[in-house]
């Protein structure tokens, strides 16, 4: 039996719990009339202004990344539909590229991917001296950064740069092309990341004289072909975001939350009190350590069900308690990111 298709400007008539049942396959999305397509010409005019020849393919996929080896880019299919950005936003509390800057910084580092696939520059002796070995165990969702380093360009968010080689070169790529930056300028007094910006420009007037080795062939995880739901799409989403770190100390939630046991629960449980403030220190959390906001959400709910468990309750104002239950899990996200280790310092 065939399955009815669904037009993307009919999604806005269907409940979330519909649309969470649809293939990916059945909705018919698309870049052409979209914002996804104004921002891809943009990005065509800068790599023009450049110099550069190569245009990178734009797909609706079901992630940001540039596929191994090929000049396409997948963008994340949610960008191309009001209504798939606010169920987004629902499901996982933010949205990837939600904004034009935020955008522009993902589809040019992306761009720096594809800029390798077409030259295969990482392949080269020289490339390892700059940026390291692209074959080193590529880890980026574990990888330890040193925030004051000067030998990495600033781009996208966690020192994303440090990642891994081929994260350092797109990156590179990345601010090299950005049009309203002085990167000579910005970066006079950080010589590492300065000479990786030197080398990206000296490769890319190679590159008009270079052919195009990049690969062709089926775009990887495009929608147009994904028969997975987006129902469980969205719950493997969850589970990956969602056990990034261990479980809390309870000797620092009874620092916090050092109230008398025997205080009313309907108004000084601490679990209520997380619930309450959830949205105001899962955004505070977000905004310092610059971590996912549906990890440090499921933090939070953990932070609030063990809470509750050991029956604790509001021993201070909800101001001063809110600060504090934001400032310790600031803490263990930073150190965590930064070492690998929850260390605890409240």
């Amino acid at each position: 039996m065939s399955v009815k298709s669904v037009k993307a400007e009919e999604l806005s008539e269907l409940s979330d719990a519909e649309i969470l049942k649809l293939r990916f396959k059945n909705i018919l999305l698309s870049v052409e009339g979209t914002d996804v397509e104004e921002r891809v010409h943009q990005l065509y005019a800068e790599l023009e202004a450049k110099g550069l020849v190569f245009k990178p393919q734009i797909f609706l996929g079901d992630e940001w990344f540039s596929p191994e080896g090929m000049n396409a880019i997948s963008v994340p299919f949610y960008l191309s539909n009001t209504r798939l950005k606010n169920l987004e936003k629902a499901l996982m509390l933010e949205v990837e590229g939600g904004d034009p800057e935020w955008f522009m910084k993902l589809l040019r580092h992306e761009a720096g991917h594809c800029f390798d696939h077409c030259y295969k520059f990482s392949k080269r002796k020289k490339w390892s001296q700059v940026f390291g070995s692209p074959n080193i165990e590529y880890q980026p969702e574990t990888y330890r950064p040193q925030p004051y380093s000067k030998s990495y360009v600033k781009h996208l968010e966690r020192w994303y740069a440090q990642a891994h080689p081929d994260e350092d070169f797109a990156e590179t790529f990345a601010v090299w092309l950005s049009p309203h930056l002085d990167w000579k300028k910005e970066y006079s007094r950080w010589p590492g990341a300065l000479a990786k910006l030197q080398y990206m420009e000296s490769l890319a007037v190679e590159s008009s004289k270079l052919k195009n080795t990049s690969e062709k062939g089926r775009l990887p995880s495009s929608v147009a072909h994904l028969t997975s739901t987006l129902e469980k799409y969205y719950q493997k989403r969850k589970r990956e975001n969602a056990d990034d770190y261990p479980d809390f100390y309870d000797s620092d939630l009874k620092l916090i939350f050092n109230g008398d046991v025997n205080l009313a629960k309907r108004e000084f449980s601490a679990g209520r009190f997380m619930t309450r403030h959830r949205k105001a220190i899962v955004a505070t959390v977000a905004w310092a350590t610059s971590e996912r906001k549906f990890t440090i959400d499921s933090l939070v709910k953990r932070l609030a069900e063990r809470s509750d468990k050991l029956e604790l309750r509001l021993g201070k104002s909800e101001t001063q308690t809110t600060m504090e239950v934001a400032s310790f899990l600031t803490s263990l996200v930073k150190n965590y990111l930064f070492t690998g280790k929850f260390k605890r310092e409240v």
